[in-house]
């Protein structure tokens, strides 16, 4: 809300990560770059204060902006109170935006005055909010975008969870037991100390006209703990307590002794109220129990909205009176609000016209940025739920509902749907909605280019209650009526295709833009027959701006058409009549294109072709002689010159350094966007040309389904990368590597095998979810609001409830109906039976899937729950939910829609849960139960929608540039130079997002995890707690990257030290990972062997072998009984049962490993060798201690050694190789002790010869969820 708030906690965010490393880094950034430019020094500056504590010192660096230095002043607690400043030097004023460097006799031993200035206005309703929000006062906020318990995390509860919890509940933990929902939501908490009853705008404000001279600002109301009503006059000079009442006006002084003035309004309440003191500083103190980042105000980012969340009458969601709630956007607008109105689109092109030659002019330039992206999403965000919800009037009224248009808050906003008939030809509304977010996908790729001289609106697709708005920075001149001779677009198709323009001044933007694309020059005709010769597709477009800017618009046809999908599906040019729906299956429409990261496989793919052949040239000349070469010079200069400098060097130059020599600027690939679309050519060559780049467009199709496809397959079986868990996780795999999400279908059906069970019923959930949404949808679109509800969950009882309730009916609020006659309540014909047909209609359509029949019966509840909410935006109550009459699912107790049962859920353990069972007959439970009604859900468990948002923001180039050139540093040993690179980009990364953002979490992860690689743990459990906390704010507490940030936590604390605290995370991650997938998923395999040597190392052998075991279990379902995957665990198993004293099953189990690897492997593979060498050793061992009867004697002897216990090893992110995320050599053997260690270990004699500070060499785990496929190699 606060700019200035909000800017106090990223900056004190950045400082406290540059701690981490214990480097002396400050907000500043090194110019690297220009050396002519003095370098950073950090140093210690002295600032003198007008009040106590009279001066401080704070860490300054030389490059850091002046108004950073007063963010650092104000974060202080002991200058909380000052917001209204400057600061001088030698009696000069200092300008906020100048650089310490640039400031006039600044030296590192200088000192600076904060000097107190007059308020304005808009400084003293600035001051209040910062007040308000210092000491606990601004109560909770009702918004219309974000949505309840919006950016919360969890990690303050299972932090406490893990420290109070004990290694017997490992022993008895239920791997097959449902997700827990109540583990979505925060535990209860202590409430925070009340510091004063209310700080409000009084009801004699604004102040009149003839004060106004005088220096009044603001009337305000402030009621103390002590119950005492203070009429408080903000003036230019400060705040005082006036003489009004509540039936009397008289804003002026009251005389002494009960006068009272201040500057800050902080410290005239701590004048007025005895016990402020106190009880701010017990608000601070409870603050800082709290971890500061999990509730560091969101400015960059748009806050994770949770799925499930607490009851309206729960006490974390307790909504409680606060009459400034009303006036805050008085108090930040203004009484005018002009404030909030901006000019979004000068503010996006000025920005991007701003310099960026040094470290510095970019670093200012991506920070600005980002800042103006995240608001203006935000803006855009608001105005379309206000659209949505038939808030704003249309500017053309009397057009159809599709074709309305509006402008609010500066923002054009139109309807993702085909009102005017653009699209009619390529599939109508269908494809209108599809063009919108291939539209923001391509702005979001220019934006990322960068290009100077070609600019961009602010675009934003939001998708709420069933309808798509598209909401537009308003472009100059888009509006404007042009003479009848000239066509309202400058460049590329107007009117559809029938007239084309090519102005030359766009020829050169779009050129560098066709070339970072990879897209040809081609011809295109008008409906005239006329040539035109475009740099982009046709339906790209160019429009010179009244401002003198080049815009180019519409970039949904970037990359060529999927012809191989549209000839498969009915939607290709030459067969029209599928498109209309003659046949059952056709995809709804024409705007299938090929994926831009599949381009850029295919270039690489085809240059790699190129460079092969010409190194094949290279070599063929070099068998010639030197006479052969020269009378090939004519026809290859370049090849010429290049053999004969590789004829001068040695000959034991191999193949590899001829390829690097290789000029591939030479390599030349371009793709025509519009073939497929279309065109007629005219002339004989023309058609040829034309067929030659439908031909090339269509070998693009063939790599996709040849390569890409089966690849992504091949890797997911071999377990070479990290599994998706959800559907969020499944898209993002599929998108980056170039696959769009219709052929999740494809994906499914390359999924036949045992192994891929888990891809191929996560693939079938995805397309009913998605299928879902496009049916509830249709439904919502022209839907009133108070309807909404009654018709979602109608829906997801037909789909999710319909074995509870075969033929639910629909709880429709009759007054709501009489209210509005004329809405279509079409949802209430459909019956279970009816949406199974439609959802598997869409299923065929839109994926060319046949799904079984008996699908209904083969869905996990709580996840395609959890798909559904997510993709529809739904906020469900924290409650039981009963899916079948066998029980309720998704939770593992009942949760009552009561606050007391809500709240007592979320904090009591689970014997107190067992208790609670016991109390059947009481009110509570009663409602628990839901004997009320007989459907799964009712219209009061969704407590709010909110909306969809896909944005264009770019990233940060400068940042991923330094941490690209860390990895490489740290990857060719210059550990040095890699850390100062990794902390540069750490520092940029904060600088420019903020410190809460997803891109934030993401370096956060990739960091701590190479730290952890570089044995410095402690940076990497900070940094990986960091990635925790801003992954859960920023993505959800359920996302499969909080997932996985919290198991890497866990990780990193294990080698920290900390087993314990280390355990209670990843039993937090596992449970979330039956919310998200389920139980036994494949990657949880590396995590119970991480958790089972966490076990070992606390010496609960007994607890260690039973999640060995599950880990087994699990591997043996996924991959087979007789996979080497099974095989690698069952030796660790084995050695496991050996710590645990059953030698019996130890040899057992080692020799069923030993026959796995020689099946498999061979007898001379080395992992067959060890495993016949310890099965060897064990038996002689089990044979010995049941001869000599020193079970007893063994047993006491292992349970007082642990140097030998295993090692963990880092979870790979989805789609991540395991290699990637372990940072270690993929041919580790199984283990590295030798056979008498074990043996010694096992029998108690090690303790006697092994030094008492040396530890042996630990063992690997599997490489990849229990296997070492690499073992076969």
């Amino acid at each position: 809300m606060n700019d200035a708030v909000s800017s106090d906690l990223q900056n004190g965010s950045t400082v406290t990560s540059k701690k981490v490393a214990d480097e002396p880094q400050t907000n500043g950034t090194k110019d690297q770059e220009d050396a002519g430019e003095q370098g950073d020094t950090v140093f210690q500056l002295k600032v003198h204060l007008p009040r106590e504590p009279k001066t401080i010192q704070i860490t300054v660096s030389t490059q850091e902006q002046m108004h950073d230095v007063r963010q650092s002043i104000i974060e202080l607690p002991g200058t909380f109170q000052y917001s209204c400043f400057h600061l001088e030097h030698k009696g000069e004023r200092i300008n906020d935006f100048v650089q310490l460097s640039d400031v006039k006799d600044l030296t590192t031993d200088s000192e600076i005055r904060l000097i107190e200035d007059p308020y304005t206005e808009k400084e003293a309703r600035l001051h209040v909010i910062r007040v308000r929000e210092l000491i606990g006062a601004a109560g909770d906020r009702t918004d219309t975008l974000h949505g309840i318990s919006s950016g919360t995390s969890l990690i303050d509860s299972v932090t406490s969870a893990a420290s109070a919890s004990n290694t017997q509940a490992f022993t008895e933990y239920d791997f097959q037991s449902p997700g827990d929902l109540s583990n979505l939501v925060p535990k209860t908490h202590e409430a925070a100390p009340k510091t004063v009853k209310s700080i409000a705008v009084s009801p004699w404000n604004p102040p009149p006209y003839h004060l106004r001279q005088k220096g009044h600002l603001l009337y305000l109301l402030v009621t103390t703990n002590e119950g005492e009503q203070y009429q408080i006059t903000s003036h230019v000079s400060g705040f005082y307590v006036n003489k009004s009442s509540s039936n009397k006006f008289d804003p002026f002084p009251r005389a002494a002794p009960k006068a009272h003035k201040a500057h800050s309004l902080l410290n005239l309440i701590s004048e007025l109220s005895t016990s402020f003191d106190a009880s701010f500083q017990k608000y601070l103190d409870h603050q800082t129990t709290k971890e500061p980042l999990a509730h560091f105000q969101i400015t960059n980012a748009a806050p994770a909205n949770p799925w499930i969340v607490p009851s309206s009458v729960s006490s974390l969601a307790n909504h409680e009176s606060d009459i400034t709630r009303t006036q805050e956007s008085y108090l930040v607008g203004g009484i005018e609000n002009a404030e909030t109105l901006r000019d979004w689109n000068e503010e996006f092109q000025s920005t991007r016209e701003l310099p960026k030659d040094t470290v510095q002019d970019r670093v200012f330039r991506e920070r600005l940025t980002s800042k103006l992206f995240a608001d203006y999403n935000d803006a855009a965000a608001r105005g379309a739920i206000l659209v949505a919800r038939g808030e704003v009037a249309a500017l053309n009224p009397t057009e159809t509902r599709d074709a309305q248009i509006f402008v609010y808050n500066n923002i054009f906003f139109s309807f993702g749907a085909d009102g005017v008939g653009t699209f009619a030809s390529e599939g109508g509304d269908e494809a209108a909605r599809a063009a919108t977010g291939k539209d923001v996908m391509g702005v979001r790729m220019v934006n990322q280019l960068d290009i100077d001289g070609l600019f961009t609106p602010g675009t934003v697709v939001v998708d709420y209650l069933g309808k798509r708005i598209v909401g537009q920075s308003i472009v100059p001149g888009i509006f404007k009526q042009r003479d009848p001779d000239e066509n309202q677009i400058d460049y590329g198709g107007v009117d559809g295709r029938d007239v084309v323009a090519a102005d030359e001044k766009f020829v050169s933007v779009f050129e560098t833009l066709s070339k970072a694309l990879k897209i040809k020059k081609h011809a295109v005709w008008d409906k005239e027959g006329k040539r035109f010769e475009l740099e982009g597709s046709v339906e790209t477009k160019g429009l010179l701006g009244t401002d003198g800017r080049k815009y180019v618009l519409d970039l949904y046809r970037v990359t060529p058409l999927d012809i191989l999908w549209m000839e498969e599906c009915g939607t290709a040019v030459n067969s029209p009549e599928r498109t209309n729906g003659a046949i059952d299956n056709a995809y709804p429409h024409r705007m299938t294109v090929l994926r831009p990261e599949l381009v850029d496989a295919y270039w690489k793919s085809q240059m790699r072709v190129w460079v092969n052949g010409e190194v094949e040239k290279r070599q063929a000349q070099k068998g010639s002689t030197e006479k052969q070469i020269e009378d090939k010079s004519n026809k290859d200069t370049e090849s010429e010159s290049k053999s004969e400098d590789k004829e001068a060097e040695k000959s034991t130059e191999g193949e590899d350094s001829e390829q690097d020599r290789i000029d591939i600027a030479n390599f030349e690939f371009a793709l025509n966007p519009d073939a497929f679309s279309g065109q007629e050519p005219k002339t004989k060559e023309e058609k040829a040309e034309w067929e030659q780049d439908e031909k090339e467009v269509r070998q693009a199709g063939e790599f996709l389904r040849s390569s890409v496809l089966p690849e992504l397959v091949k890797d997911l079986t071999e377990g070479d990368v990290g599994f998706p868990m959800d559907g969020q996780s499944l898209t993002r795999l599929l998108h980056k590597r170039g696959i769009n999400i219709r052929y999740v279908g494809k994906v499914a059906e390359l999924a036949d095998s045992k192994k891929l069970e888990s891809l191929r019923v996560l693939a079938i959930q995805e397309m009913i979810s998605r299928a879902f949404k496009h049916v509830t949808g249709k439904y919502l679109k022209y839907l009133p609001v108070p309807l909404t509800s009654s018709a979602i969950v109608h829906l997801l009882n037909c789909l999710l409830g319909s074995e509870l309730n075969s033929k639910p009916k629909a709880e429709v609020d009759e007054d709501f109906a009489l209210l509005y006659p004329e809405a279509d309540l079409g949802f209430q014909e459909v019956t279970p039976e009816s949406l199974k047909k439609e959802i598997e209609h869409q299923i065929r359509s839109r994926f060319q899937y046949t799904i079984d029949s008996r699908w209904v019966s083969d869905i996990k509840h709580v996840q395609l729950l959890r798909e559904v909410s997510l993709k529809l935006g739904l906020q469900l109550e924290l409650k039981q939910y009963q899916f079948t009459k066998a029980g309720p699912s998704g939770t593992a107790e009942s949760t009552t829609p009561t606050n007391e049962s809500a709240s007592k859920d979320n904090e009591k353990s689970t014997s107190s849960k067992k208790k609670k069972k016991a109390r059947d007959g009481s009110p509570a439970s009663i409602v628990s139960i839901r004997t009320v009604a007989a459907v799964t859900f009712l219209p009061g468990d969704i407590l709010n929608i909110t909306p969809v948002v896909k944005e264009a923001s770019p990233r940060s180039s400068l940042a991923e540039e330094a941490l690209e050139a860390g990895r490489i540093s740290i990857m060719q040993n210059q550990k040095e130079l890699g850390r100062e690179l990794l902390l540069e980009s750490l520092s940029l990364h904060e600088q420019i997002y903020g410190i809460i953002h997803p891109e934030v979490a993401r370096v956060y992860n990739s960091l701590s995890m190479i730290y952890y690689q570089l044995e410095e743990k402690d940076i990497a459990v900070e940094l990986a707690r960091k990635a925790v906390i801003v992954s859960e704010r920023t993505l959800g507490v359920d996302n499969n990257e909080t997932l996985l940030s919290y198991l890497n936590l866990g990780l990193f604390l294990h080698a920290f030290g900390s087993t314990k605290e280390a355990l209670g995370y990843i039993s937090h991650a596992l449970e979330i990972w039956k919310i998200i997938y389920g139980p036994g998923h494949p990657d949880s395999i590396t995590t119970l062997n991480n958790a089972a040597v966490m076990l070992q190392h606390l010496k609960e052998y007994h607890s260690s072998r039973i999640w060995f075991e599950a880990s087994l279990r699990i591997c043996e379902e996924s991959y087979g009984k007789s996979s080497i995957n099974a095989a690698t665990l069952l030796f660790q198993l084995a050695q496991a049962l050996a710590l645990d004293s059953d030698s019996h099953t130890a040899v057992h189990r080692m020799r069923e490993s030993y026959n796995i690897f020689l099946h498999e492997l061979g007898a001379d593979n080395k992992n067959t060798k060890e495993a016949e060498n310890w099965l060897e050793q064990l038996t002689q061992n089990a044979v010995s201690i049941a001869k000599h009867n020193k079970d007893l004697k063994a047993r006491q002897a292992l349970k007082g050694t642990s140097k030998l216990i295993g090692q963990t090893r880092p979870q790979p992110q989805v789609g991540q190789t395991v290699e990637a995320a372990s940072g270690r050599s993929p041919n580790k053997a199984l283990d590295s002790r030798t056979i008498s260690e074990l043996v010694k270990f096992i029998e108690g004699t090690d303790q006697k010869t092994k030094s008492p500070g040396k530890k042996a060499p630990g063992r690997s785990n599997p490489k990849r969820r229990g296997g070492l496929s690499a073992a076969a190699k």
